[in-house]
C-alpha cells in the first residue's frame, strides 16, 4: 500500500501531493493539446484524452487522486524501500513519475540512485528532466522547485 491514502482517507502525503503536483500541473477543464501535442485535461491526465473532452472541477479533483494513487503504485514497485523515503522528497519523486510516467521513471539514474539509498543524490538528478519533446529546459522551472522541496525534507 501506498502513503497518499489510507483506507479511504487522504494522508498528509497525499495532501502534499495533491497541492503540490496539482499546481505544477495546473487545471484545465478543456481538452488541449500540450507542448508536445499530446491531447491533456484536467491536472496533466492524457489517458484516454480527446479533442473537444470538458469536465468539471470535481471529476477533475477525482480523476487526479485516483491517478496519483496508480502513478505511486507503479512508483513504489520498482523502489527497493519507498517508506523509507521523508514526505517531502517522496512527494517530488512521484511529481517526476506523474509527469514522465513510471516506466521512465523506474530506469532513471534518479531511481537507482534510491535504491542504493542516496535520496540527496535523487533530488539533484531532478533538474536533468527538464526536456519535453524536442523543448529543451521547458521544464526547468519545475524540476527547480521539486529539487529544492526535495532537499528541504532531508535532514541535514
Amino acid at each position: 500500500m501506498g502513503r497518499l491514502k489510507k483506507g479511504t482517507a487522504i494522508t498528509a502525503a497525499g495532501a502534499l501531493a495533491i497541492s503540490v503536483i496539482g499546481g505544477f500541473e495546473g487545471l484545465r477543464l478543456n481538452s488541449y493539446q500540450d507542448s508536445v501535442k499530446v491531447w491533456t485535461i484536467c491536472y496533466g491526465e492524457t489517458k484516454g484524452v480527446r479533442k473537444g473532452m470538458k469536465f468539471t472541477k470535481p471529476e477533475c479533483d477525482a480523476m487526479f487522486a485516483n491517478r496519483l494513487v496508480e502513478f505511486e503504485t507503479g512508483m513504489r514497485k520498482c523502489l527497493k524501500a519507498p517508506d523509507s523515503i521523508p514526505d517531502k522528497p517522496y512527494v517530488m519523486f512521484l511529481s517526476l513519475s506523474y509527469n514522465i510516467g513510471t516506466g521512465a521513471f523506474c530506469k532513471s539514474t534518479l531511481a537507482k540512485k534510491l535504491n542504493v539509498g542516496d535520496i540527496r543524490g535523487a533530488c539533484n538528478e531532478l533538474p536533468k528532466w527538464s526536456r519535453a519533446g524536442s523543448l529543451t529546459n521547458l521544464l526547468l522551472p519545475r524540476r527547480q522547485a521539486e529539487r529544492k522541496l526535495c532537499l528541504e525534507g532531508l535532514p541535514l
